[in-house]
């Protein structure tokens, strides 16, 4: 995969398009005007985490990610315990995502043919199709990823930039000052943001499937989170100003950007643009996450810390196929089950997303605790590193604990528990699984070479 390609892996678990469109309304829910002010903060502990990462990226490259990272320079027990904090994170956000992607569907559908499809069928065709391409080619998918979101960045990029340009280059200071925002507010909303966000490493679990992955993958890493922390923050504050005056509230809108469009006097067609490069890059997103997933079971198979199945590599394909179909039934499941419990796609988009959410949040806080541990072992420790890795873990803990108190309204009450108890049972899982099976030798454990005995 060429550099770009495997920024495009990054961008894709991301998921520009998703911010505009249904996570700014999320966060100004929570936040209000300070919804720009917490897409600031967000971005700004999003790059102190990239940037302990980098620390282990430029030096070493596994399809593992964090977890790899982790286990090798802190117990390994901390290292199944990311993983799992990963993969909750990773099939989380591809179940989010599809809920998204059925939610943008329908809206198309509904404008243009004056008709709907049930949810889960959506989700079952976004999540066949994308199981496809990830067990068939990872290049073929970056591809995909890296054109479908550049388009739909581009598009909504427009629509933004118009909007402050039709109100005036003076700043919004009801936004900017946070007038009638309190603190509660921002903290609740902060947690959302980050979730925009989030993803950002998972060019990390390519490896050396990456083109000069020591140097690609940094990159791509480092101007992924810079990058999309300009788009949302720059989203976030023409969709607050954009929906001042307006009637119908900004989180209460199925489909902001076809009012901005309108206000611009854009043809319709443009809204009906935005809404299928949602699609779109709602579909890239699964796609990515299941490809960064399938990585991370791959590799704690092969340590492991999982049945051997799922250690096993495609021998025409050189993809980790069954952890792959794996990753997919994960993320396709929780999803159907709230559609038919009668929660809307919304709910889900936002409920699946908090909770994937605590699972970065969990894996960033001990990949940046390790980041010294590592430089220490390298005799490259600094005061600035110091600095840099606290300075992470502060901003990824009091996220991390701003959603726990004061307890935030039900369902979201619920989710640091629902949370915490399969993370639990992850972890139970594998250190007993550990126990029993041995792991096999390290010169096999981080490529897509067949295992010993391997048949297919």
């Amino acid at each position: 995969m060429s550099p770009i390609e495997t920024l495009a892996q990054s961008v894709a678990v991301i998921c520009p398009t998703g911010a505009p469109v249904m996570t700014v309304p999320l966060v100004f829910a929570m936040a209000g005007d300070g919804a720009a002010v917490a897409f600031l903060l967000s971005t700004i502990g999003i790059v102190l985490v990239a940037l302990n990462i980098n620390q282990f990226a430029r030096m070493s490259s596994s399809p593992g990610s964090l977890y790899t990272y982790i286990a090798d320079h802190m117990h390994r027990r901390w290292g199944v315990l990311a993983g799992w904090a990963l993969l909750i994170a990773y099939i989380g956000t591809a179940a989010a995502v599809s809920a998204g992607g059925a939610n943008y569907a329908n809206v198309i559908l509904h404008d243009r043919f004056g008709m709907q499809i049930a949810p889960w069928l959506l989700t079952a065709v976004l999540s066949v199709f994308a199981s496809y391409l990830a067990y068939r080619d990872v290049q073929i998918s970056a591809r995909l990823m890296l054109w479908l979101g550049a388009a739909s960045v581009a598009l909504i990029s427009f629509i933004a930039f118009g909007v402050i340009v039709k109100h005036g280059w003076h700043p919004d200071m009801s936004q900017l000052a946070l007038h009638g925002v309190t603190a509660e507010k921002l903290r609740l909303g902060l947690v959302l943001a980050i979730f925009s966000a989030v993803g950002f490493e998972s060019a990390t679990s390519l490896g050396a499937e990456a083109r000069d992955p020591l140097t690609s993958i940094p990159r791509a890493v480092k101007w992924s989170a810079i990058l999309a922390g300009v788009f949302f923050f720059l989203c976030a504050y023409a969709e607050v100003l954009g929906f001042h005056g307006e009637a119908l509230a900004l989180d209460k809108n199925p489909a902001p950007l076809h009012v901005l469009a309108g206000q611009l006097g854009l043809p319709p067609i443009v809204g009906t643009l935005t809404d299928l490069g949602a699609v779109l890059t709602f579909f890239s997103c699964f796609l990515a996450c299941i490809t960064a997933a399938a990585r991370v079971l791959f590799l704690m198979s092969r340590h492991g810390a999982l049945h051997s199945d799922l250690g096993q590599a495609h021998q025409e394909n050189q993809t980790p196929h069954r952890a792959v179909l794996w990753s997919a039934v994960g993320a396709f499941l929780p999803a159907v089950v709230m559609t038919w419990r009668g929660i809307s796609l919304f709910d889900i988009y936002g409920l699946l997303g908090t909770l994937a959410t605590f699972g970065f949040v969990t894996a960033y806080i001990l990949v940046c605790a390790a980041a010294p541990v590592y430089l220490r072992s390298l005799g490259r420790l600094t005061p600035q590193a110091i600095g840099i890795s606290i300075l992470a873990i502060f901003a990824m803990g009091a996220a991390l604990l701003g959603n726990l108190y004061p307890v935030p309204p039900a369902p979201y009450s619920y989710l640091p528990y629902l949370y915490a108890t399969l993370l639990l049972i992850g972890f139970a899982w594998s250190t007993i699984w550990s126990a029993r099976v041995p792991s096999f030798p390290p010169d096999i454990s981080a490529d897509f070479s067949p295992l010993p005995n391997e048949s297919d």
